[in-house]
């Protein structure tokens, strides 16, 4: 989206149009030309069936608040869900932040959830649509939220208790965007750390960022979404808990579990297969709070590296998806696919670690049929393939 479109947009005809258009979602070309026929500019019809398209798929990160916000596509891929974003905003709350700066606010989802549990705002974007459509955005929160169009770095943070960071990690653009290395981050690294030290606060980064990067007066907390480990945030001042360096938040629908750590936590032993085997959720893993969680379910590394534990006892958490081992089954496509139609399985979920296996092509060749269901698990211990019939545990 560009200016152009956005001002036409913005205007009540085209408010109004985009709720309609948005209602009742149909074929593209086919509701390009109904808009066209009924004599509404080209500018307004990009915009229109753009925002439509959109609010659909934004409903995954901000459910029904999604049917009367604005996005672009890559404010929109890089936006916080709106459950974590309350999350971080209750940490600011509970820590007594009355007033805040998100330097970097996008297309508004954090600055939401600050607002919606009565902290003042400052929330500023260094792009102008994308400014533009956070003041629509957070326009329900009248005077509590204040959005400017400037740079991070240049921010009056007068009167503000705490500091927000989303540095921007892509190209600049509204849709097709690619990642940029740490080094081109704006606002730059070393002056976002430096703002964490002036005052508390928190800044949000991808889950893969360098560890070794991570200042070691920071907390670090990665969070996980639904199954999918989706950020890694910074915590400092009275943000950052005391004793707390590493921390793993799972979160899944409504409900969420944490496991902390002063440091890293000390690996488990390998041990032999076991009745059941576990896959730590991504969080735990980038947190590396593995052995933590092993060593509460009674588990050992199934394989040195692996991130697959093993135990006999009947454990699970939060932290790990279980599987309950049915029988050690061959690797080789053929002879798997013979012993599978033997136990009439039709359904078959593929996980994999340490092997180059595509699930999606291997499943078309196994010829699956039957009425039961089972998971497969593919991994490696040395040299040697290892294939894993298994239940999900509940």
């Amino acid at each position: 989206m560009d200016i152009a479109e956005l001002t036409a947009l913005l205007s009540p005809d085209g408010l109004r149009l985009l709720d309609e258009t948005a209602a009742a979602p149909g074929d593209v070309a086919q509701t390009v030309s109904r808009l066209r026929a009924a004599g509404h500019s080209p500018a307004l019809v990009s915009a229109v069936v753009g925002q439509a398209r959109l609010r659909t798929r934004a409903s995954a990160k901000f459910g029904e608040f999604a049917e009367r916000m604005l996005f672009t596509r890559a404010g929109l891929e890089q936006a916080t869900r709106l459950s974590i974003a309350g999350r971080h905003a209750a940490r600011f709350r509970d820590a007594g932040i009355s007033q805040v700066a998100d330097l970097g606010c996008g297309i508004g989802g954090d600055a939401m959830g600050f607002a919606a549990l009565g902290l003042r705002v400052r929330a500023v974007d260094a792009d102008e649509v994308t400014s533009a459509i956070a003041a629509y955005n957070l326009a329900p929160f009248g005077d509590a939220v204040e959005v400017r169009h400037g740079t991070a770095e240049t921010t009056d943070l007068t009167g503000v208790d705490a500091v927000w960071l989303d540095p921007a990690r892509r190209t600049a653009g509204h849709t097709e965007t690619r990642r940029v290395a740490a080094s081109d981050y704006s606002p730059p690294l070393d002056w976002a750390f430096a703002q964490l030290r002036r005052l508390p606060g928190g800044m949000k980064l991808g889950p893969a960022f360098d560890r070794d990067a991570i200042p070691d007066d920071l907390e670090a907390q990665w969070v996980s979404a639904d199954g999918s480990t989706v950020e890694l945030v910074l915590w400092s001042g009275a943000l950052a808990r005391q004793g707390v360096r590493r921390a793993a938040l799972v979160t899944r629908g409504e409900q969420s579990w944490e496991i902390t750590s002063p440091a890293d936590a000390e690996d488990v032993a390998v041990r032999d297969l076991g009745a059941f085997v576990h896959e730590p959720d991504g969080a735990v893993i980038r947190a590396r709070l593995i052995g933590d969680v092993a060593r509460a379910l009674e588990a050992g590394m199934l394989a040195p590296g692996m991130a697959y534990l093993t135990s006999d006892a009947a454990l699970t958490s939060p932290f790990v998806s279980s599987f309950r081992v049915r029988e050690e089954v061959p690797s080789d496509t053929r002879a798997l696919a013979r012993v599978l139609r033997a136990r009439g399985i039709g359904t078959l979920e593929i996980k994999k670690r340490g092997v180059d296996v595509d699930p999606a092509t291997l499943r078309g060749k196994l010829g699956l049929r039957g009425d039961d269901s089972a998971t497969l698990l593919l991994t490696r211990i040395g040299s040697r393939r290892l294939a894993l019939l298994a239940d999900r545990v509940s």
